[in-house]
């Protein structure tokens, strides 16, 4: 299965020796092993590496930290933290996933307004109902 915004599987990325001040908007997936002061707004998922930093303002599908994040964090899909993540700041997310070790100092928010709207109210059973064995 190929995804459209995937380059031959390839994320794009900072590498460890890069430093960056700016904005960053992608339609694929990224990854960070380096820093990144600013914002970075992309349709795919976001890496943060071992080594990798991000101060400043994130907004994605799915997020995968193993490294610092620092900010404002809007994640509409899966937020994974691995062992070895430090995040803090504001953080919005669909799901939230947190590996033994990890830490999460921040102001959370799920997005569950999106899913009440799916939730269906079932019927109240009738009690009289008859039981049979």
């Amino acid at each position: 299965m190929s995804r459209n915004n995937d380059f031959a599987g390839q994320y794009s990325r900072i590498e460890n020796t890069t430093s960056l001040k700016g904005e960053i908007i992608s339609s694929g997936d990224f990854r960070v092993d380096g820093i990144l002061e600013g914002s970075i707004k992309i349709k795919g998922k976001i890496v943060v590496g071992k080594e990798g930093l991000i101060d400043g303002s994130v907004s994605c599908e799915s997020a995968d930290i193993e490294g610092k994040l620092k900010g404002k964090i809007n994640v509409s899909g899966s937020f994974n933290l691995r062992s070895t993540a430090i995040v803090e700041g504001e953080v919005a997310m669909g799901k939230l996933i947190v590996e033994s070790g990890a830490s999460l100092n921040a102001k959370c928010k799920m997005k569950n307004e999106e899913l009440l709207s799916d939730v269906k109210t079932l019927p109240k059973i009738n009690k009289s109902h008859e039981k049979t064995a």
